[in-house]
C-alpha cells in the first residue's frame, strides 16, 4: 500500500483548482470542516492564542502549545493541516526545532512570517520587519530540516503593511530562492495588488480573507481567477462561534433556560456522529437529542 505524506496530500489539493481553508480553533471543529467536505484546514496563531489562552496575537504562544494542538488536530481528521508558526519562534536554531516538532506532529504545510518579534496581526499597524536575508536564512534552514521534501513552507511577508508593494514582491522572490514553496503576501490593499502580485510571482499564493482587516473581501471564484491557491478565513469560524455564544448567554441572563436555544444547537447524536461514538450499550446515555 503506497504512503502519501501530508505535504502530498496539501499540494494535490491545490494541483487543479483553487481551495478554501477555513481556520480551525480545536480539533473538534477541524472534525466538522473535514465533515463539511473542505480539503484542507488551517491552524490560525491568531485564533489559537484567543481560544485556548484569551490572550492577543503578539506572539505570545509557545512552539509546544502550538505543536501540542497541531498533532490534536492532525489525529483528528484525513485532510492536510497548515500550521501558523508565526515568526519560527526565534532565530534560525529556532526555526529548525520548529520544523521538526510540527513535522512530526503530521502537519502538511508550515507558514513563517518575516515580522521581528514579537509579531504582530498582520493587519494592524506597528508592524516591523526583519532583514530580508536574515528571513532567507531562515527559510534555508527549514528547507534543511524537513524530512519529507512535500513538507510545505509557506513564506508570509508583511512588507506591504511596512514597506511597500514593491518590498513584497522582492521578498518573495528571494523567499522561493531561499527555499520556500509557497507565498503568503499579508495585507494587500486591494483587488488589484492581488492581481499584481499573483500575474509577478510564480508560484502558489495564499489570500488572506480576514475579516475587519485592511484587504477586500474576494471570493474564492475571484481569487482563482487573480492565480490563487488558497482563500484563508483564518478566524471566521472563531468569530461566528463568539457571537453565537455571546447571544446565547444573553438569553440564558435573560430567560434562566435554554428552551429558546435548541434549535440552533448541534444535538447530542449530531456530536456523537462527528466523534464517530456509538453510545449503544452505554448506560449512561439519555437518548438521540
Amino acid at each position: 500500500m503506497s504512503f502519501t505524506s501530508p505535504g502530498q496530500r496539501l499540494r494535490e489539493a491545490v494541483a487543479h483548482s483553487a481551495i478554501v481553508v477555513p481556520g480551525v480553533p480545536s480539533a473538534l471543529v477541524g472534525k466538522l470542516a473535514e465533515q463539511q467536505g473542505f480539503d484542507a484546514v488551517y491552524l490560525s496563531g491568531a485564533a489559537l492564542s484567543a481560544s485556548m489562552l484569551a490572550l492577543p496575537d503578539v506572539g505570545l504562544l509557545t512552539l509546544t502549545e502550538l505543536a501540542q494542538q497541531a498533532s490534536h488536530l492532525c489525529r483528528a481528521v484525513e485532510i492536510p493541516v497548515m500550521v501558523d508558526a508565526d515568526t519560527g519562534f526565534g532565530d534560525v536554531i529556532h526555526v529548525e526545532r520548529t520544523i521538526i516538532e510540527l513535522e512530526k506532529a503530521g502537519v502538511a504545510g508550515i507558514q513563517i512570517e518575516d515580522q521581528e518579534f514579537p509579531k504582530r496581526c498582520g493587519h494592524l499597524g506597528g508592524k516591523s520587519l526583519i532583514d530580508v536575508e536574515a528571513m532567507c536564512a531562515k527559510l534555508r534552514a527549514a528547507d534543511k530540516a524537513r524530512a519529507d521534501s512535500s513538507l510545505v513552507l509557506i513564506a508570509r511577508t508583511d512588507a506591504r503593511g511596512v514597506t511597500s508593494f514593491d518590498d513584497a514582491l522582492d521578498r518573495a522572490r528571494r523567499y522561493l530562492d531561499a527555499g520556500a514553496d509557497w507565498i503568503f503576501p499579508e495585507a494587500l490593499a486591494n483587488r488589484s495588488e492581488f492581481e499584481r502580485f499573483a500575474d509577478e510571482i510564480d508560484a502558489p499564493l495564499i489570500a488572506n480573507m480576514t475579516e475587519f482587516g485592511k484587504s477586500p473581501l474576494l471570493s474564492l471564484t475571484e481569487l482563482a481567477d487573480l492565480g490563487y491557491a488558497v482563500a484563508l478565513f483564518p478566524v471566521t469560524l472563531l468569530r461566528v462561534a463568539m457571537k453565537a455564544m455571546e447571544a446565547a448567554l444573553g438569553v440564558l441572563a435573560e430567560d434562566g433556560t435554554q428552551t429558546d436555544l435548541l434549535d440552533l444547537m448541534q444535538t447530542r447524536a449530531e456530536l456523537y456522529e462527528l466523534l464517530e461514538y456509538d453510545p449503544m450499550g452505554n448506560e449512561d446515555s439519555e437518548g438521540p437529542t
